[in-house]
């Protein structure tokens, strides 16, 4: 349902399209997830398993919101805007055969000095000092507006009154604005398929193909929700945390009319805070970690001290939850979701130390949209391809880059800022991203100045406090990373594949000892989201059975594609360019 958000006006033109012969009403600058979504349409893609699927991830990652557009099937929903006369219908479980004939788009040639993949905090912040200092940078984002996942801004159909917007709104606008004056150049709505080398990378866009070859190479991909494969956890109405935060900031749209969050981490309170301020019922939120308050006497202080400015906005939060009777259950988890063609009812446990359901704790809640959150993983796709060194983080449950202070990888032309390197927030993004930007300029013999000086000082200072945060936030939310905790044999672990726990038990109890061998036994990783959404589930299986703990190489190995593309693209790689500026 569509919802009101301060600051932010709907726009005035509406746009006409249909979804299975259906007519729906979007407004201009809708995806056609947001305008779907609004219209209450939910499943849009068949499944192998005959399920179906709907909007998951909400950020272009899972391809569950795959739909057929006016024939051309394997469009994305989420990445796609409405368009007057749009003819939309649900995706087949088996769409066709491929267009596998390559050429026939055009193919440009792109040079610049400095590359940065990715439009968020970090990408616009290193982008910024750049070309502040007169430096040829061009900022490549699949999205069509700037700003990321954190700072998720509304379409410009919408008018923005300045003076009511939020702080978040302001920041994101600020950073862009500085970015779009200090000369930058943008590249939206292309994808970054192939990582072959530093200098060699393959993107495509809706109308044409790109091959870039940048001096040097800012990785600021950002990261995508931790994966927790559930009972039910596929249904429609099932999506992310952060798909449901894009659905309401930047479409003002609301997930459902009666809502469920769960998982881990500060997001979920905050999305449900803006959910009952827009008016929409949030029936209760579970919360893995332990948020008992006598508990966390030394966190808060630590918190308070680091960043007070922070904890007033998370005292906001859950004052808003207070006023509005929202269940908050602390030490809990959705460990069901109901229903028949879409999610209509979750059930809640408590969990024990170790993340597993304590049995007879079970309360059911009616929702029909149920918001899952449990962490982040670093997008980390383009830097492990390229051969940049990782390390893997137990606590954590992830791989990080290794890199020096000023976001420098084992590869001299490669930075990583920002979460794609190590989850630490938008802020530490921010700030290291200022920082990369000024070692990118010393190593290009760029001539130094007492402003950049100043600024990187201050950037260092600033960096230290978002970290000693993060240091304390991490303490307060600390959890055990849920893998198949939730699960049972029937459960869907891999999504785009429909492969069940039970399935991958028994590849590995059959003499599968590493993830990649349980992928090829399965095929558990081989869908169009290429293992995103179920590499943590399978590594871990892995790890059990072989008794090896895990490393740099345990998972997944990175290939292009990283991103489905038609496989007349890839065929056409090869044929000589074109060149042609941003």
């Amino acid at each position: 349902m569509r919802v009101g958000v301060p600051g932010v006006e709907p726009p005035t033109e509406s746009v006409g399209l249909t979804f299975e012969g259906r007519p729906v009403e979007g407004l201009a600058g809708d995806t056609l997830a947001s305008a779907l979504v609004a219209a209450g349409e939910m499943g849009l893609r068949e499944a192998v398993d005959g399920g179906r699927r709907g909007v998951f991830c909400g950020m272009g990652a899972c391809h569950e919101c795959a739909v057929v557009v006016d024939d051309q099937p394997g469009t994305l929903a989420c990445m796609t805007s409405v368009e007057d006369g749009q003819e939309v219908k649900r995706q087949p479980a088996a769409p066709g055969p491929p267009d596998v004939s390559p050429g026939g788009r055009p193919r440009r040639e792109l040079s610049p000095t400095v590359l940065v993949v990715g439009g968020g905090p970090g990408g616009l912040s290193v982008a910024s000092v750049i070309a502040e200092h007169g430096v040829d940078v061009v900022v490549v984002d699949e999205r069509s507006k700037l700003g990321g996942q954190f700072y998720k801004q509304p379409p410009p159909e919408r008018a923005i009154d300045d003076s009511r917007i939020d702080s978040q709104y302001r920041a994101g606008r600020k950073l862009i604005a500085r970015a779009q004056e200090a000369g930058v150049g943008f590249l939206n709505g292309v994808t970054l398929w192939g990582a072959f080398a530093p200098d060699s990378l393959a993107a495509r866009s809706e109308d044409c193909d790109w091959v870039l070859r940048p001096g040097r190479l800012v990785l600021a991909t950002g990261a995508h929700e931790r994966p927790v494969p559930i009972r039910g956890w596929t249904l429609p109405g099932v999506m992310t945390t952060g798909a449901a935060q894009t659905l309401l900031r930047s479409s003002q749209v609301a997930p459902g009319e009666r809502v469920m969050l769960s998982g881990n981490g500060p997001l979920n309170m905050q999305v449900a805070a803006e959910l009952v301020r827009a008016g929409v019922e949030v029936v209760a939120l579970a919360e893995q970690a332990d948020l008992r308050w006598w508990r966390n006497l030394g966190t808060g202080a630590g918190l308070l001290a680091a960043a007070p400015e922070l904890v007033a906005k998370g005292f906001s939060y859950r004052t808003t939850l207070v006023q509005a009777r929202v269940p908050v259950i602390d030490r809990a988890s959705v460990v069901e979701i109901r229903g028949d063609q879409r999610a209509e009812a979750a059930v809640v446990a408590r969990l024990d130390a170790s993340g597993n359901p304590l049995p007879g704790t079970e309360r059911e809640f009616a929702a029909d949209a149920v918001c899952l959150g449990y962490g982040f993983i670093p997008a980390n796709e383009i830097s492990r391809a390229l051969g940049c060194d990782h390390r893997y983080d137990p606590v954590a449950g992830t791989l990080v880059a290794v890199r020096t202070a000023t976001g420098r990888t084992s590869l001299d032309p490669v930075w990583v800022v920002g979460d794609a390197g190590g989850i630490n927030g938008a802020y530490v993004a921010t700030t290291l991203g200022a920082i990369a930007g000024a070692d990118v300029l010393a190593d290009l013999g760029a001539a130094s100045s007492d402003r950049l000086t100043r600024a990187v000082s201050r950037a260092r200072k600033t960096l230290g406090r978002h970290r000693r945060f993060q240091h304390h936030l991490r303490g307060l939310y600390q959890a055990e990373p849920l893998t198949t905790q939730l699960a049972h044999d029937a459960t869907l672990v891999c999504r785009c594949e429909s492969v069940t726990l039970g399935e991958l038990r028994e590849a590995l109890a059959g003499g599968a000892t590493s993830a990649g061998a349980a992928k090829r036994l399965t095929r558990a990783g081989m869908g169009k989201c290429q293992g995103r959404y179920c590499s943590p589930s399978v590594l871990a299986l892995a790890t059990e059975a072989s008794g090896v703990p895990p490393g740099e190489f345990s998972g997944f190995a990175p290939q292009a594609p990283i991103r489905p593309v038609a496989i007349g693209e890839v065929a056409a790689t090869s044929l000589e360019v074109s060149t042609a500026a941003p």
